[in-house]
């Protein structure tokens, strides 16, 4: 087998060092031109052609299988993205199995995704590699990321397949990670500018800018800004049944107070080393919001409103300091501010003010002992305050220290990961003196098998242990009786496999790909943190661990792609794209063996809001510069607690979507283009809720406008 590979690899490092050659001299040379063209000493393409003839080799074909994660991703890349019915991240992940998505309705509604019954607490969300911190609740709203700017939307049950990475990527149950678009220029071009434009349903104006500068061959940079506003108003029908099966009423309303006014802007520069690649990023977002509330006792309009706004500066290097050792340093720094009034003086008055900061550092280093196995190790370092207007509030400081070591093991057949991470976390306030400390060692192991090194067809499997830490609100929020709270634990099982094959049938249909994935997963939450009323009022609660959660699920998914050619061109083609999943889920409550009652018992209960059966379905046809995509989603029937009884049951809902885009041909020398689409969602009209009492938009749609430049 060394023998067979040597040609090729003999003709690769000949053609690399050529290549490398061939841009050293053009660079060298073209700096001369740019130094002496106003003197005509030398011309373009004089320079072109004396390479030309310069260096000369024979065509090399060089044949290789793409690099396989050890345990792949659900991924929307490029014109994916582009082609479905997508504003918001939120809107993106409703297509990945295994995935349950929690919103509150409305452009300005909350948005955050649990990911195979474990709770949204336990996915980590990364943007360019880095986390997207909340150490106040927890969660991310990922209604607050555009896909404006993002070229790849993956997410990974367990941990990214990469060993190479922050300490922190390694402590999260599953991980969505969200990546921005690197500036790529053409020829010579030395800039790229994209105008867009949203309008639609609910009053929507959404204008954005996209502006890329190539600085140097070397670095680039890139500045995203985009504003929203919408009115947030929508019909919408409210029915309700009695547990006799009567109707209590059934009526037509406007969905009050969902309005939002938004404002992001991006700021990211790119540049690469002789041995390596960096990157900085500032980010800025702000938004005031409507909260419109649940829709109960007739109330049909509320007051709430809430402010935030976040910002951060990160930043990443890496670099090779031989040709077996790498090294990789992260930096983080974020400010949040939130507010949230409740001016209604009937229920609470409320104006409370948060101030959250983070700061976080992070190194990792990658050894490659031999050409089939790596060991790396990394350290983080993460530092969390919050401030609040509170009265009498512990304004608390959590220091984490991570540390992690993982091995990767790639050769012919198999390939495996192992890991360890040592979390420490110790928390101080600076009123009563109280301290929290934890500390977990939480291991990971995951394989891949080839059975057979002639098919694409794999199996893998994976097992891993998380520890979620008890949250700012979860310990430290008014009147809360939260001591010795316990991190929650989860242990992952999963066992899977993958199968891909291309055929080439003819000269019509001249490229055919099937792809099948399917897995089964068993997971236990174990020290569940649950939040119950203490005494008679709605704002006192006690944060107590009583949960114990048995998790059985599996995933299928199926890909279909063909390319049909509709003239003698290779560059017109038909392309289409089919993408099935399905996900079921066994939920239960095993928390309390003694509440089994018959009626309103919740041992064995399947846990609230996680149904049993959903799927989704997106087609895409491309044809020259036409994209047409249709998406369906379906999510079954759900209840809002652990009990249950027919009064808990939230009704199943589905969508269907359509959009179609249109790219014209370059208009000039300049490439210049104009792309023009439309949104359809909900053709169908279905009044539906995601959650209970917050009603979901019926039938709304979207224009769009685009200039690239």
């Amino acid at each position: 087998m060394r023998k067979s590979f040597l040609p090729i690899l003999t003709y690769a490092l000949a053609y690399s060092s050529v290549v490398a050659m061939a841009a050293t001299e053009r660079a060298v040379a073209y700096s001369k031109e740019r130094e002496y063209s106003a003197f005509g000493a030398v011309s373009d393409s004089a320079y072109i052609d004396s390479i030309a003839r310069l260096f000369r080799i024979e065509e090399i074909e060089v044949v290789a299988r793409q690099k396989k994660d050890v345990m792949p991703p659900q991924r929307l890349t490029g014109e994916q993205l582009q082609s479905l019915s997508t504003t918001s991240v939120a809107d993106a992940v409703r297509y990945f199995s295994g995935v349950q998505l929690k919103d509150y309705g409305g452009v300005g509604g909350m948005k955050t995704i649990d990911m195979r019954s474990m709770g949204s607490h336990h996915l980590g969300v990364f943007y360019d590699g880095i986390e997207i911190g909340n150490a106040q609740n927890g969660t991310v709203d990922l209604g607050k990321f555009s896909m404006d700017n993002l070229e790849e939307v993956a997410l990974y049950n367990g941990q990214k397949s990469e060993i190479f990475q922050p300490a922190k990527d390694y402590g999260s149950a599953g991980t969505l990670y969200l990546r921005t678009r690197r500036p790529k220029f053409t020829d010579d071009k030395q800039y790229n500018i994209e105008v867009k434009m949203r309008g639609g349903t609910f009053g929507l104006a959404n204008p954005s800018l996209l502006y890329e500068q190539r600085i140097t061959d070397n670095i680039h940079l890139s500045a995203n800004v985009e504003y929203t506003f919408a009115t947030g108003r929508y019909h919408f029908r409210y029915k309700k049944e009695l547990a006799d099966g009567t109707t209590a009423w059934d009526t037509t309303a406007i969905r009050e107070n969902g309005d939002i006014q938004a404002l992001r802007a991006e700021v990211g520069i790119f540049g690469y080393t002789n041995n390596g690649k960096w990157h900085a990023k500032a980010y800025y977002y702000q938004s005031e919001r409507g909260i419109p509330g649940a829709i109960v006792n007739n109330v049909w309009k509320n007051s709430q409103r809430q402010w935030d706004r976040n910002a951060f500066v990160q930043a990443n290097y890496t670099t090779s300091i031989s040709g077996h050792t790498d090294l990789q340093f992260n930096a983080k720094y974020s400010n949040d501010h939130l507010r949230y009034l409740n001016p209604d003086t009937t229920l609470m008055y409320i104006d409370n003010r948060f101030l959250a900061q983070q700061l976080y550092i992070s190194a990792a280093a990658k050894w490659s002992i031999f050409p089939f196995w790596d060991i790396a190790a990394a350290a983080d370092y993460d530092l969390n305050t919050l401030h609040a207007n509170l009265q009498n509030y512990i304004n608390p400081i959590r220091h984490t220290l991570l540390a992690s070591v993982a091995s990767a093991v790639s050769y012919k057949w198999i390939k495996a990961q192992a890991g360890v991470l040592e979390t420490f976390v110790s928390d101080k306030a600076d009123t009563k003196g109280q301290k929290n400390k934890y500390n977990a060692l939480t291991p990971a192991i995951f394989v891949n098998i080839k059975p057979l090194l002639s098919e694409e067809w794999y199996l893998r499997t994976f097992y891993k242990m998380v520890y979620r830490m008890p949250t700012f609100n979860d310990l430290y929020y008014i009147d809360v009786v939260s001591a010795n709270l316990k991190p929650e634990k989860t242990r992952q099982y999963d066992i899977g496999t993958e199968w891909t094959r291309t055929f080439n049938i003819n000269n019509i249909l001249h490229n055919l790909q099937i792809g099948i994935k399917a897995d089964a997963y068993f997971n236990q939450v174990e020290n569940k943190i649950v939040a119950i009323p203490k005494g008679n009022s709605q704002y006192r609660w006690m944060m107590l661990n009583l949960g114990y959660v048995e998790i059985l699920g599996s995933e299928v998914a199926a890909d279909l792609s063909l390319r049909f050619k509709t003239s003698a061109s290779n560059a017109d083609e038909l392309t289409l794209f089919i993408h099935a999943a399905y996900t079921f889920q066994r939920a239960l409550d095993k928390t309390d063996p003694t509440d089994n009652d018959t009626y309103g018992g919740t041992y064995g209960g399947q846990i609230a809001y996680i149904p049993r059966h959903s799927g989704s379905t997106t087609a895409t046809a491309i044809w020259r510069g036409l994209n047409i995509a249709y998406s369906f989603v379906y999510v079954g029937s759900r209840y809002t607690s652990s009990a249950n009884i027919p009064a808990n049951i939230v009704q199943p809902w589905y969508t269907h979507d359509l959009s179609a885009t249109w790219t014209t041909p370059p208009l000039s020398k300049q490439n210049i283009k104009l792309q023009f689409g439309i949104e359809i969602n909900n053709i169908f009209n279905q009044q539906y809720e995601v959650i209970p009492n917050y009603p979901m938009p019926g039938l709304n749609g979207k224009g769009i406008a685009r200039i690239i430049i």
